[in-house]
């Protein structure tokens, strides 16, 4: 885990492992950091040999820059060309960009930029761009329904997976302390409890005295109930609607045009959309359904997340398998 220092005040949070191989670039989804791709990257270090670099991207986890509210395509897909280049120069490895949701549509948005010119491979997991516009008309919905606050981390995290958000506990534990963070002035979980409890008992105490107002200590009483809830998003995703246009119309033209290897994992068939339908039959990229996983994927079942990814590139002569790996070829 280090901070990126770059120019124009940008601070960018990386978390890097292994030391030989092709970087495989994690690119999260809108509202995710980094950290949502920690049990894939057990994983597939453990299949092949790699090097893992994922980042928080701007306006996410801890990444600090100056415009954190600018996410369009083309500033977020400069970002990620900018923070090879400030890793490695004019001589960057061989790498593979592999992105969830926005950043499976930021991964494509950089490589028809050719902002890498080291690019070996590009995956997108679970996003199209029919089924992902047809869904921004209920996405503002989807973002109501959600709590706005959590009385705790384990709260934010025993909603993620009751919600179906994260179906792998083990996946939430780590990816929600990414999506949360502390509100400012919160007091402490335990704190809280005690300081209402105080107030109860003083006001009882001032009624039973004097016949204080029965609404005054409610009012107070809610004040601080609402200090419990310490935790809120990182980030409001719902200001954020006028870039999601941009992010995905598109979106499959651009994956079938880059001139580079493709994997594309999905949750379902059913996501596919008339332009990557025709191109999935004429071969042009490779493409797995993983059943019974959420949007999610990698999270959900990050070992055959792990497995795809490192028999495409085992497939492609881009990568050495270790531990005995065999790969598993997929079905369509």
């Amino acid at each position: 885990m280090l901070w990126l220092r770059m120019k124009q005040e940008k601070i960018f949070r990386i978390y890097k492992s292994g030391s030989e191989g092709p970087v495989l670039l994690l690119l999260h989804g809108g509202g995710h950091s980094a950290l949502s791709w920690a049990v894939f990257t057990s994983a597939i270090i453990n299949r092949i040999q790699c090097r893992i670099v994922a980042l928080d991207l701007r306006g996410h986890g801890e990444t600090k820059v100056r415009d954190p509210e600018d996410l369009s395509a083309e500033t977020m897909s400069k970002d990620i060309g900018n923070v090879v280049d400030a890793m490695y120069g004019d001589l960057p490895p061989p790498i593979m960009l592999i992105g969830h949701s926005m950043g499976g549509a930021l991964a494509v948005h950089t490589a028809s930029s050719n902002l890498i010119p080291s690019l070996l491979g590009l995956c997108m997991i679970d996003v199209v761009e029919g089924t992902a516009m047809d869904a921004l008309n209920s996405m503002q919905n989807f973002l109501r329904s959600r709590p706005k606050t959590f009385k705790s981390l384990e709260n934010a995290i025993e909603w993620s997976v009751k919600s179906g958000q994260i179906r792998n506990l083990e996946s939430a534990r780590v990816s929600m302390v990414g999506q949360v963070k502390q509100c400012e002035g919160a007091a402490s979980p335990e704190g809280p409890k005690a300081i209402v409890e105080g107030i109860i008992e003083e006001e009882e105490e001032e009624e039973d005295e004097g016949g204080e107002s029965v609404n005054k200590r409610k009012k107070e009483d809610d004040a601080e109930t609402k200090k419990e809830h310490t935790y809120t998003w990182r980030i409001e995703l719902a200001k954020t609607e006028n870039y999601w246009d941009g992010w995905f119309r598109g979106l499959s033209n651009l994956f079938l045009g880059c001139p580079t290897p493709k994997l594309l994992l999905l949750a379902g068939v059913d996501r596919l959309d008339k332009d990557l339908t025709i191109g999935q039959m004429q071969g042009r990229f490779q493409m797995q359904v993983l059943p019974q996983c959420g949007h999610a994927v990698h999270e959900d079942a990050p070992d055959k997340v792990a497995e795809a990814v490192a028999t495409f590139l085992i497939r492609h002569r881009f990568a050495e398998p270790i531990g005995g790996f065999q790969c598993v070829f997929p079905a369509c």
